[in-house]
């Protein structure tokens, strides 16, 4: 049976990777508590993305072989881009380490719920990792929209942050193109019930781990009890408030229909490389 033309997800335009190689956080000394509320958020995001980035990238190579050529060009390149991702956060949760910061119970605590996700089936894996691109994408929006936002992050170190959302931006349809022609020959409804039964499970987990994580890092700093709490709901809801910004473009994920380049902010990818493009290394473009 032809699924109705509401449920219909079709793929867009192709669009192409650049792996932008560089290096970030080295034999860089950092000082704890210069924002402690925003430097644990984003350390405890840091911690996540090793373990994390490379459930993804295995998730979507074990999809990988019946995809179009275009899509397996850019599986490729997302492969490069993230695992360079990995090698830059392993460097910095050092660094972090190296501030005083204990984030031995934050990693394994990473390292166990990335062992729940590989103990799932393939397509599972891959709509889960989805859902978390999605994440990583908004937040990737918002970091290159107001990178004044990053500039009180104290150990957030704003250029491998913009860094990371250029690349996020860049490659943030290709697992989710990988899921759709994994899932072709899947009714469109059950499809899309799927993902986004799997989008409220993820965010909850991500939400309340990610949280938990920066609250630990936070009692390193003397800050506890309510006055922790309040503040990192008062950081991530209030002022800056990134997951207040993103609520919108979280909420789309649901609508039948949805790609993660219905938003096409490539503008912004645009703007970076402009900005860096006569500080940095000249970027090694895709193959």
């Amino acid at each position: 049976m032809t699924a109705h033309p509401h449920w219909q997800e079709t793929p867009p335009e192709t669009r192409s990777l650049t792996i932008r190689d560089k290096r970030f956080a080295r034999d860089r000394k950092r000082q704890r508590g210069v924002d402690p509320i925003a430097s644990a958020w984003f350390a405890a995001l840091s911690c996540s993305f090793p373990r994390g980035e490379a459930m993804f990238i295995e998730a979507v190579k074990a999809h990988r072989d019946d995809v179009p050529p275009q899509l397996a060009a850019e599986i490729r390149d997302f492969i490069r881009q993230e695992v360079n991702h990995t090698r830059e956060h392993i460097a910095f949760n050092r660094v972090v380490e190296e501030a005083g910061y204990d984030i031995s119970a934050i990693t394994a605590r990473v390292n166990h719920l990335v062992d729940q996700t590989l103990a799932t089936p393939p397509i599972v894996q891959l709509a889960i990792t989805c859902a978390l691109e999605h994440f990583t994408a908004m937040f990737a929006h918002q970091f290159l929209k107001n990178p004044g936002a990053l500039a009180t992050a104290g150990m957030g170190d704003p250029d491998l942050w913009m860094w990371h959302a250029a690349e996020e931006i860049e490659h943030k349809g290709v697992a989710y193109d990988t899921w759709l022609n994994a899932t072709r020959n899947w009714p469109a409804f059950k499809r899309w019930r799927v993902r986004s039964l799997l989008m409220v499970i993820v965010s909850f987990r991500f939400l309340r781990n990610r949280s938990a994580d920066a609250l630990e890092l936070m009692a390193q700093d003397g800050i506890t009890g309510w006055r922790a709490k309040w503040g990192l709901v008062r950081y991530l809801f209030g002022k800056p408030g990134i997951l207040r910004k993103i609520f919108p473009a979280w909420l789309g994920y649901f609508r039948p229909g949805f790609h993660p380049w219905d938003h096409d902010d490539r503008h912004l990818i645009a703007a970076y490389d402009g900005d860096t493009a006569g500080s940095e290394p000249a970027a090694v473009p895709a193959e």
